[in-house]
């Protein structure tokens, strides 16, 4: 296997636009190669089989949604960092939805689902950590209850945003902080 690390980022980067753009089964390494721009047969020096293409697929997404660190300097406010979350959801929507599109791929495929849910899991935890070393208001579990509502209002943006239209997402972030981590949680949580 190939281990140039800039051609195999954009051979990713390109299967992720590839994932997005045609569905699971639009995803085959000549279609990486043809969408990369590079001669057909490349993806297969880099990536074993399609099964190896998506695992490493889901690693580039964490890559490239990862904050960068000034996003998270300074004072923090949960708030303002969720609407940073929406608005490079907005910038990243492709990536967001090669996600949707490995979430469903894990149904049939239980090795890839396997690895989603470890992965999933990781990074829950990771955030659930980071919320609360930040000292940002909340216990665990109203995190966990942010995430999944932060989840379920990506998706919809992602996939039927205009059903969104009567309602303003920034608005509504500020109504799942405010009833989801209350900062008498976070004063309660420091106390016990």
């Amino acid at each position: 296997m190939r281990q140039n690390p800039e051609r195999r980022a954009a051979l990713l980067d390109a299967a992720i636009d590839v994932l997005a753009r045609e569905g699971s089964r639009g995803l085959t390494l000549r279609a990486v190669d043809a969408e990369a721009g590079v001669p057909t047969g490349t993806a297969s020096n880099y990536f074993a089989n399609r099964a190896q293409l998506l695992v490493q697929i889901l690693h580039r997404t964490r890559e490239r949604l990862t904050p960068e660190p000034a996003d998270l300097s300074g004072e923090l406010d949960t708030k303002e960092l969720l609407v940073r979350l929406l608005e490079r959801m907005r910038r990243e929507r492709n990536v967001h939805i090669a996600m949707l599109e490995l979430r469903l791929e894990g149904i049939r495929r239980p090795e890839l689902q396997a690895e989603l849910a470890e992965f999933q899991r990781e990074e829950l935890e990771a955030n659930i950590a980071w919320h609360l070393e930040a000292g940002l208001p909340g216990d665990r579990q109203g995190v966990v209850l942010l995430y999944l509502a932060m989840l379920g209002l990506i998706v919809d943006d992602l996939t039927a945003p205009a059903m969104l239209d009567a309602y303003a997402p920034e608005h509504l972030i500020d109504t799942m902080v405010e009833r989801l981590l209350p900062r008498t949680a976070a004063r309660r949580d420091q106390h016990s």
